[in-house]
């Protein structure tokens, strides 16, 4: 008797709690791989300035993806939901956020002797 409700209600715990484990694994695998993926970009492009300039661009995009949804968001380079990215902390995003993933990649671009993301861009006009 005894015995068999506390493995019952154990297993019923773990039944709730086990899916909610897997969400926040998933989520910081995907956290890591996003940071994994900015550094395989600066190997490729050898431009952690750009691809910084890149980010702020596009988180700083303010129209919100009629397409996207919580099961295709790790698909994308930023996090497309913002009002859920706004309400959640980092425990459940799937990106890492956007001022982190910018610092590192300026960090980079520090070591490598560049210019800060932040500053200007100078285009020389061709006209």
């Amino acid at each position: 008797g005894g015995a068999a409700a506390i493995i019952f209600l154990l297993a019923l715990v773990l039944a709730v709690v086990a899916p909610l484990i897997g969400c926040l694994v998933q989520a910081a695998v995907s956290r890591t791989r996003e940071s994994l993926a900015d550094a395989t970009a600066v190997d490729l492009t050898r431009n952690p300035v750009g691809l910084a300039r890149a980010l702020r661009t596009i988180s700083d995009d303010p129209e919100v993806l009629e397409v996207a949804n919580r099961a295709t968001q790790h698909l994308y380079i930023v996090n497309p939901i913002k009002s859920f990215e706004e309400r959640a902390k980092s425990l459940w995003d799937t990106h890492p956020p956007i001022g982190e993933r910018i610092r590192a990649l300026e960090a980079i671009g520090g070591q490598m002797g560049l210019a800060q993301a932040s500053e200007p861009i100078h285009r020389s006009n061709p006209a």
